[in-house]
Parts: structure tokens; C-alpha cells; sequence
């Protein structure tokens, strides 16, 4: 059996760009939520697709907002994606299926918990991530916990990781320490570019054992030089990075594995796609609970 583990707000903004403009009864934009419901229709016609649950970020901003200043946060994001949140896990949840709106944590969290908590159970021969978000990779392991690019069909493994960046998942937070993450809100240190990133971190895996002797880093003596005085400058910023992009494995998922499993949409969606002005979308749902 597989677990598919839905990264709901990446899947949410992708169709706010994704799929045509539309308006409910009362008037509110709703394309991004019903392009979501498609989304996730397509995904429970593949039979091998069983046991899923879907994570949000209920709001944007985490408890890593305390932690820096410029992390993420829902400043500057369009409201009309933004006003679809609660609609969007209300639309996943009557369509059947586990849904985590996070608050306190990210999406990325709970998924990184779902992985922790599931991977060990015998009857899980793979554990899919569906999403392109780079922190994710650090949960995959061999081929048992991969991540999945839908849209692209790009299936990453632990050695896909290690072709796409360099670096193992378990470096992937000290990388993304060092380089940056624009997505996340965080600029890494500076001169540390991905190709000199994971030239070093792919020897010696994480930032506390990059040794101060820039001859033993593996690139040129002046360019070695600079990097390790920045690292030295900045090194409290680099730890710090490190942890925003750490995924947490305990957020409380009360959850069991059978609880995952996809029994059919409830009758609820009716009145939700009534609302949303797409009844018709209903045909297409093969099974109800």
C-alpha cells in the first residue's frame, strides 16, 4: 500500500494560477478551490491511490515568524487566494479525505510528521509527498519516501535528490541554510551559490563540520577563503536558517493508518459545489460515503 501525503496550499496556489476565473452564488472568486477539488479527483481515479490526507496552511504564518523577522508571511498575497483558504479545506474535507489546517505549524509540518509516524508500518511499502516544495526533500529516504511533482510527473528518490542538489535529504536543511530560500523568506549567506554548496556540504554534510582550513573545502584557495570568512560572519544567521528550514516530526497527527484510507466523498460536497456554482463537477465523483 502507498500513502499519498497532498501538500494542500501548494496544490491551492497552483490552481489560482492554473484554472479559470469563477464566481460562487454569493459572488466570492472560487476558481483556485474548484481547480483544487479537480485536482484531487484526478488524483483518487488512480487506483493505486488509497490512503491520503491533505495538509494547509490555515494561515500563512508559523511559529517561525517569532524566530526571523522576514519569514513568509500572508503580507502581499493576493486576498482572493488568501479568502479561498477556508473554503479549500472545507470543499477537501467533504470530498473525503483527512485534512490538517495547520496554525501553529506549516503544512510542510504535518507532512513531515505523516512521513515519521507511517513510514515504519509494515503494510506502507512507499510513503508519495505530493509537492515541489524543496523543504520536503529532506524527508525522502531510498525509494520508501519519495516526493512527487504532479504537474511535471517527476518522481524524486534519494538518489534524485542527490542528482537534483548534490546533497543527501539529510543535508538538504543546511543547504538551503546556506543558499537561501526566496520562497521562505530567508537569504542564506552570502557568496555560498548552490554549485559551491553542495560541492562542500556533499563531503562533509552538515555546517558545524565544514572544517576552517579553506584547502580542505574542494574549491579554488581565494574563493574557499571568502566563503568560510562569510560563513565565520554569519555563522549564528546560518544555524538559524538551518532551523527555520528543519521540518518538526511532532506535530500531533492523532490519525491511524486506516483513517487514511478513502472511503468515498460525503453528500456535504453537494451543498459545498451548489455554492461553488459546479454541480456538474459531481458526475465525476465515482465513489460516496
Amino acid at each position: 500500500m502507498k500513502i499519498h501525503l497532498v501538500d494542500g496550499t501548494y496544490e491551492l496556489f497552483r490552481a489560482h494560477f492554473g484554472a479559470p476565473p469563477k464566481k460562487s452564488l454569493s459572488g466570492q472568486e472560487v476558481g483556485a478551490t474548484l481547480g483544487l477539488i479537480r485536482s484531487m479527483m484526478l488524483l483518487l481515479n488512480d487506483p493505486e491511490v488509497t490512503h491520503v490526507a491533505v495538509a494547509f496552511d490555515h494561515v500563512i504564518e508559523s511559529f517561525r515568524n517569532k524566530m526571523y523577522a522576514g519569514y513568509k508571511s500572508s503580507a502581499g498575497v493576493d486576498p482572493v487566494i488568501l479568502n479561498q483558504f477556508p473554503l479549500a479545506e472545507a470543499a477537501v474535507k467533504a470530498l473525503g479525505l483527512v485534512t490538517w489546517p495547520m496554525v501553529k505549524f506549516e503544512a510542510d509540518d504535518a507532512i513531515a510528521a505523516a512521513v515519521a509516524k507511517f513510514k515504519k508500518v509494515k503494510s506502507v511499502e512507499q510513503v508519495v509527498i505530493c509537492s515541489v516544495d524543496k523543504d520536503l526533500t529532506q524527508m525522502v529516504e531510498r525509494d520508501k519516501v519519495v516526493c512527487w511533482d504532479r504537474r511535471r510527473e517527476i518522481v524524486l528518490d534519494e538518489k534524485g535528490v542527490i542528482e537534483k542538489f548534490g546533497v543527501s535529504p539529510e543535508s538538504i536543511p543546511d543547504f538551503l541554510a546556506l543558499v537561501g530560500d526566496s520562497a521562505d523568506g530567508y537569504p542564506g549567506i552570502q557568496g555560498w551559490g548552490e554549485k559551491s554548496t553542495s560541492t562542500v556540504l556533499a563531503k562533509y554534510k552538515h555546517i558545524e563540520a565544514i572544517p576552517s582550513d579553506p584547502n580542505k573545502l574542494g574549491l579554488g584557495l581565494g574563493r574557499a577563503t571568502t566563503l568560510l570568512e562569510n560563513l565565520k560572519n554569519n555563522y549564528k544567521d546560518a544555524l538559524l536558517f538551518r532551523e527555520l528550514s528543519t521540518l518538526r516530526t511532532d506535530v500531533p497527527i492523532k490519525e491511524s493508518l486506516a483513517d487514511l484510507k478513502w472511503q468515498g466523498a460525503n453528500p456535504r460536497l453537494r451543498k459545498i459545489c451548489k455554492e461553488l456554482g459546479s454541480e456538474s463537477i459531481l458526475e465525476r465523483i465515482k465513489r460516496w460515503h
